[in-house]
């Protein structure tokens, strides 16, 4: 099959030779604008603006800034595909709290302008995400000082934003949290008015920006899975999981929550084969989910961490 056959297969390879063409300029560009230390915000949105515009294929009016409360949101022929969030350099040194707080924003302002994908960066780090099932499924999680051209970056180009994520997105690591820089705990966040707890410390969460739709909490403020609660959130989510409707989860929904919990308890080792003597709530969700043929999802890494990715 050639490139006249299938046009998505052109577009990737021309994308792909554009984003290997122009990365080294765009690494010059982005060391001159940070040369003096100490930059604005509007540095990291100059960057971003070289980045989707000079190694990508947006143009300069598909950019449109401060939009609502969103810094930045691509759109191309009205449609409106991605809200970007900018952070000042250096403040999304990619420890958890940090990137997790920026990428709530994101899907704030997202689910207030009905935007399907959000990212986050500060003019060193990018990740971006699709929201999908109440949760995140991760596009791009990239260093933009890496001396190799990110061929992950055709998965925010023209062409494939609006197309499943292929690929790698990238092999940036979260670090531990008492790596983040303290700065980075000014940033203001949404709560739940009960739980007090951010958007990405529950497994449902349909729209950012109203955290009465927010639905079964299972980790705690730093990230952490909180061994208490998750137990009781499988429980709810099986206690009639042939519903149509189950606590106001779509069912359409449910197997993507299913698979956000799991890998929840997979990663505390609570989950068979992993635990030895797994508690009634893990045997049954391990059950439900080979019946669903989804047993292999549980093992990867959990769409509900940023960039491992974030909700």
């Amino acid at each position: 099959m050639d490139d006249q056959d299938n046009p998505c297969l052109a577009s990737h390879r021309r994308c792909i030779e554009r984003i290997s063409q122009n990365w080294p300029a765009f690494l010059a560009t982005r060391c001159d604008r940070l040369r003096h230390g100490g930059e604005t915000e509007r540095v990291a949105e100059a960057i971003t603006e070289d980045l989707f515009t000079g190694v990508l294929d947006w143009s300069k009016g598909d950019l449109m800034y401060q939009v609502g409360y969103a810094d930045i949101v691509i759109s191309n022929h009205l449609a409106k595909y991605l809200v970007i969030e900018v952070k000042r350099p250096g403040m999304l040194f990619p420890g958890r709290t940090a990137l997790e707080n920026a990428i709530a924003q994101a899907r704030r302002y997202a689910g207030e302008q009905k935007i399907p994908s959000v990212a986050a960066t500060d003019g060193r780090y990018l990740y971006a995400a699709d929201v999908t099932g109440g949760g995140l499924t991760d596009r791009v999680m990239i260093d933009l000082s890496s001396a190799d051209a990110p061929v992950e970056l055709w998965n925010l180009s023209v062409h494939g934003i609006y197309r499943a994520p292929t690929g790698s997105v990238g092999s940036v690591a979260i670090l531990p949290e008492a790596s983040v820089l303290p700065a980075q705990q000014e940033l203001a966040i949404l709560v739940h008015p009960k739980y007090k707890l951010p958007a990405p410390c529950f497994a449902y969460v349909p729209d950012a920006s109203r955290p009465a739709t927010w639905k079964l909490p299972y980790r705690m403020m730093d990230g952490a899975v909180d061994r208490k609660r998750l137990p009781k959130a499988i429980q709810a989510i099986l206690g009639n999981y042939r519903g149509a409707r189950v606590g106001g989860i779509p069912e359409g929904d449910m197997r993507a929550v299913l698979v956000r919990l799991a890998r929840a308890a997979w990663s505390e080792g609570r989950m068979p084969p992993r635990a030895l003597a797994p508690a009634p709530a893990y045997q049954q969700l391990a059950l439900v989910l080979a019946q669903l043929g989804l047993s292999e999802q549980m093992v990867g890494k959990d769409t509900e961490d940023v960039g491992s990715s974030g909700g």
